[in-house]
């Protein structure tokens, strides 16, 4: 849980789990990314999720290691810095939090469906 602290005199916590989701739904947004290693039929696996996206904070920086699936034919270095830029955009400007570096392992390759013809 990160705590973060205002000037109006209370405070803001911020649960892990909220900036694994801020993560891989920035990570989603992708061109080429086909889902987040976590997501089963399109929602959330909690269980898979702590397995595939890590999330540490230390003094209001985060470091965020991240898992994809891409779409076959893809530029992955490509994706991957695209998916850096964006989790990292997201993290920031919906809490406020310094985002030290996003590490991205792309462990899928999905290809698309070839629909079968009639001959």
């Amino acid at each position: 849980m990160t705590e973060i602290k205002k000037d109006g005199g209370g405070f803001v916590r911020i649960s892990d789990e909220v900036l694994m989701v801020i993560a891989g739904t920035a990570a989603m947004e992708a061109e080429g990314v086909l889902r987040h290693a976590w997501l089963v039929g399109g929602k959330p696996a909690r269980k898979q999720m702590a397995k595939c996206t890590k999330v540490t904070v230390k003094n209001k920086t985060v470091s965020i290691s991240i898992s994809i699936a891409v779409r076959f034919g893809a530029k992955i270095h490509e994706v991957s810095v695209d998916v850096q830029k964006k989790v990292k955009s997201a993290i920031e400007t919906m809490t406020g939090l310094t985002v030290a570096e996003v590490n991205v392992t792309v462990n899928t390759i999905i290809g698309e469906k070839k629909e079968k013809t009639k001959a």
